[in-house]
């Protein structure tokens, strides 16, 4: 992508953030915990929301990595950016306490790879934080969703509009204990845990 990708997405994106986004992720983010991953970190947007934490943060879009690196100095928590994939994860098992995704799962490629990923280098019952955004169960919205999608995927970097989130981390194995939707359930924060071989029960 352009270098101007970052810029760009930060004037795009900055009034919804700031009107829509800011307390579903200071909601979400205060309860993350020891070493951190963050997977597509974007532009940084996450990275004042931490605090008291170590964060890696993984970003494969130069424009974007290299615009994150003045908000990981100015926070309250130690952050290292870096390239990386989320399918693809260069870390040991067990490496992390807490794994973050916010509007990342959307536009994966292979999301359930990239969530096969998550659970391994995840501790058993280490925390998971999703924020996110799905399609519709049903109705003229879920139907524009699948309609526009390929479009909409074309002009957006690959963000797919209607990907069934909670369907899929279920069939991977997550527990999720907390879902609290927005926008009228377009949005979703999800808490889930990272429970390795045992029966999965789920909210």
């Amino acid at each position: 992508m352009s270098k101007l990708t970052g810029y760009i997405y930060d004037i795009i994106m900055g009034p919804f953030e700031r009107k829509k986004l800011h307390r579903i992720r200071y909601n979400l983010l205060s309860k993350a915990a020891g070493k951190v991953l963050e997977i597509g970190s974007g532009t940084g947007v996450n990275f004042p929301y931490y605090k008291e934490v170590t964060v890696t943060a993984l970003e494969p879009d130069e424009s974007m990595r290299e615009r994150s690196l003045a908000k990981s100095k100015q926070s309250r928590a130690s952050i290292e950016v870096r390239n990386g994939d989320a399918q693809e994860l260069e870390f040991e098992d067990n490496t992390f306490d807490t794994v973050v995704g916010t509007l990342v799962l959307c536009t994966i490629p292979n999301p359930r790879q990239a969530l096969k990923e998550i659970r391994r280098v995840c501790k058993p019952n280490g925390l998971i934080l999703l924020f996110e955004h799905v399609r519709l169960e049903k109705g003229i919205t879920a139907k524009a969703q699948d309609i526009l999608n390929p479009i909409w995927r074309k002009i957006s970097g690959g963000c797919n509009l209607n990907r069934e989130t909670i369907s899929l981390l279920r069939e991977e194995g997550l527990v999720l204990t907390e879902v609290n939707e927005y926008l009228k359930g377009i949005f979703l924060s999800i808490e889930a845990v990272n429970q390795k071989d045992e029966k999965i029960i789920s909210v």
